[in-house]
């Protein structure tokens, strides 16, 4: 199957609406912070965001998410301003919703998973990562079938693909379930190899660089290991995960992975296709959790991180937080209330280096307490790598 389902054309006319709903079991503030979360994702996407709405409901309308009068509220925008997508601020749009949705708009509607969907699409660049952006791709699709009748029937093909009597979209569950079995495998060999190459590293100390999307995770990267990590305002810019080297001086060092970034509202199946790169968070010695310290809603993203640890069940021992992006700050008044929250937390900017001193003094004396724990838990690793005693 093509991996580019729900594929947004990066043209300069795709303009599109956002919408979002304010229902009797939501908070205001979560739904806009939401909606301007969608935003950097549609435009990340390629898109030219026109407009955005938020409408109040009680319920979601099973048929078109929406009621009769705010339907011809959005239908006016979508013909006044030329809009060609209008994008729902909701994980996953039922078939018979967008199809209804299409049929009354005559233009394109999406929700927020498939707006994901595409960045991850066109973010991946090793084979990890394809495998598993279009099993995530497939895994959405396959319960979608019913809905979408036979539109996926050219999945696959030849003679001796469909039985007597077998209707198409079964044939198209058949391939899709077949895709899903062929890249499971090439993954589990990939996670493989991955934990073999963990285990020859098993002497050196491992950290991981987490956060929120477009936080600053790589750059931070690449201050410290004076590397050239992608990097770029947007969000999901790195989606693979790259370990390098960090040197301490006086003989320490210590390996950084960065890692994807995390979102509110990330969709489960998404987060279970990425488990064998998260692997990386579960394995490391310690966190960096790196927080964009310019961020209108800086507890907003601090929460969604401590939800995604919580949900991949990682614990860490040892967490070292740094509030980034101090350089470009509006409101220091939520900022300091953040780092008070956070005993022992650095701030500063990776784009400027302030405050990387001082992260670095913590990163070294972190690395003699974890060299010393290792020594204690295996003491005949000592032989076996002298190099890691200097």
């Amino acid at each position: 199957m093509d991996a580019s389902v729900n594929r947004i054309p990066p043209s300069d006319d795709e303009r599109a609406l956002l919408v979002a709903l304010n229902t009797a079991d939501s908070r205001e503030n979560e739904v806009r912070e939401s909606l301007q979360e969608l935003t950097l994702l549609v435009k990340t996407a390629g898109a030219i965001v026109v407009e955005t709405r938020v409408f109040n409901r009680q319920a979601l309308d099973a048929a078109t998410v929406v009621g009769k009068g705010q339907l011809e509220t959005i239908k006016t925008i979508v013909q006044e301003k030329d809009i060609r997508l209008v994008v729902f601020d909701i994980n996953s749009l039922k078939p018979n919703q967008v199809r209804n949705l299409e049929e009354a708009l005559n233009c394109r509607v999406l929700g927020r998973t498939e707006i994901i969907l595409d960045i991850f699409a066109r973010r991946a660049k090793s084979a990890e990562s394809k495998i598993q952006v279009e099993l995530a791709q497939l895994r959405y699709t396959l319960p979608r079938l019913k809905g979408l009748g036979g539109a996926l029937s050219r999945l696959g093909g030849g003679i001796g693909t469909r039985g007597p009597g077998e209707k198409m979209i079964e044939t198209d569950r058949r391939h899709i379930l077949t895709r899903i079995t062929v890249l499971k495998k090439k993954l589990d060999r990939i996670t493989r190899h991955r934990r073999l190459v963990r285990k020859a590293r098993s002497h050196q100390i491992m950290g991981a660089v987490i956060g929120y999307t477009n936080a600053g995770k790589s750059t931070l990267i690449n201050l410290l290991a004076r590397d050239d990590l992608f990097v770029e305002d947007r969000l999901f810019a790195t989606l693979d995960s790259y370990t390098r080297s960090v040197f301490l001086g006086e003989g320490r060092k210590v390996l950084l992975a960065d890692t994807v970034g995390f979102i509110r509202n990330l969709p489960h199946n998404l987060l279970e296709s990425f488990n064998s790169t998260m692997e990386e968070i579960a394995e490391a010695d310690f966190l960096i959790h790196v927080v964009d310290g310019s961020s209108s809603d800086i507890q907003g993203c601090l929460e969604t991180v401590d939800r995604v640890l919580t949900a991949l069940g990682v614990l860490p021992k040892h967490l070292i937080t740094f509030f980034n992006k101090t350089d470009i700050v509006k409101n220091r008044h939520d900022l300091d209330r953040a780092i008070l929250a956070h005993p022992g937390a650095r701030w500063g900017s990776a784009r400027t280096g302030e405050g990387i001193d001082e992260l670095k003094l913590d990163l070294a004396s972190l690395h003699d307490r974890l060299r010393g724990e290792l020594f204690r838990t295996a003491p005949e690793k000592r032989h076996e790598h002298p190099e890691a005693a200097r």
